[in-house]
């Protein structure tokens, strides 16, 4: 609970104290594209080196676009982001350190300047097997494509200042999570019922992005998800947040730190003690930092 409201707060509060006016558009474009390809590339070596250290090596990918069309007092913002990465350690096989596939779309009709009407969907999963490692390097599966993948839709309402800073709420949102694994779905892994592929929840969603220039060539974005199911426990939010920092060295090499943090009541993380497998609920976090190409468009 402390996690994700202070998260919230964080948020809230850097989205009021860095929101500002959107620059002038083109009103005559009616859809507009744009996006980025990157390629992040993170390498450790040492010899000899009295302090210690093991010797690394990840690469990642990550295709982001965004498909935006508007007319009159209508709008539809669509993003796609698609990403997947590799990271090897001495001693180790190569391990993903990222995979994603994540569709975002929200369609608006203006209500007043910054006001919309809204009805917003939300799909997310992952391309391959994911494991959890003891120290011995024994591996238990977690996740896989599929499993979990979530479905989130309803109607709302958001505040948009600009494409860089929104806050969409939905007090009426449909929820899907679907386990397509046979071995995850046979433990409830998610939250399904133990044996079934699929759970249905009934609830409330906040869906808020926000994106600044912090000082000239460096950037710095926001995404929050956060949902309560009124059905079950509405008090257990599930709560997603990314904060990523991209430094721009040219038109090319880029610089990106990220740090995403997930509260998921239903995700349940195997941990072994003394050979015992219990599973948790514990609190996510993801850390990616590197040097790479990206090319905009």
């Amino acid at each position: 609970m402390k996690h994700y409201l202070l998260i919230l707060a964080f948020s809230l509060v850097s989205f009021a104290v860095f929101a500002q006016t959107p620059a002038p558009k083109d009103t005559t474009k009616i859809w507009t594209i744009h996006g980025q390809n990157t390629i992040l590339i993170n390498q450790s070596s040492f010899s000899n080196w009295s302090a210690g250290g093991a010797n690394s090596v990840a690469l990642n990918v990550v295709f982001d676009y965004d498909f935006d069309y508007k007319k009159d007092k209508w709008s539809w913002d669509n993003k796609a982001i698609v990403g997947y990465g590799l990271s090897k350690q001495a001693g180790t096989d190569w391990r993903k350190n990222d995979d994603r596939i994540i569709l975002n779309s929200l369609l608006g009709y203006q209500a007043a300047k910054y006001w919309l009407y809204t009805f917003y969907a939300n799909f997310q999963t992952q391309f391959t097997n994911g494991y959890s490692y003891d120290a011995n390097n024994s591996r238990t599966l977690i996740s896989a494509a599929f499993a979990p993948a979530y479905l989130t839709f309803g109607p709302g309402f958001a505040y948009k200042r600009s494409d860089n800073f929104r806050i969409n709420i939905s007090p009426a949102a449909a929820r899907f999570t679907i386990v397509q694994n046979d071995s995850l779905s046979s433990i409830g892994s998610y939250g399904v019922t133990p044996g079934s592929k699929s759970l249905f929840e009934f609830g409330a969603s906040l869906d808020a992005y926000y994106k600044v220039n912090l000082v000239q060539n460096i950037s710095f974005e926001n995404i929050l998800k956060l949902y309560s199911n009124y059905l079950s426990k509405p008090q257990n939010v599930y709560m997603d947040y990314a904060a990523n920092l991209y430094m721009k060295v040219n038109k090319l090499v880029t610089v990106n730190a990220g740090v995403e943090l997930i509260s998921d009541p239903k995700a349940q993380i195997p941990v072994i003690t003394n050979g015992v497998t219990a599973y948790h609920s514990l609190l996510q976090v993801k850390q990616i930092f590197g040097a790479g190409l990206t090319y905009k468009f």
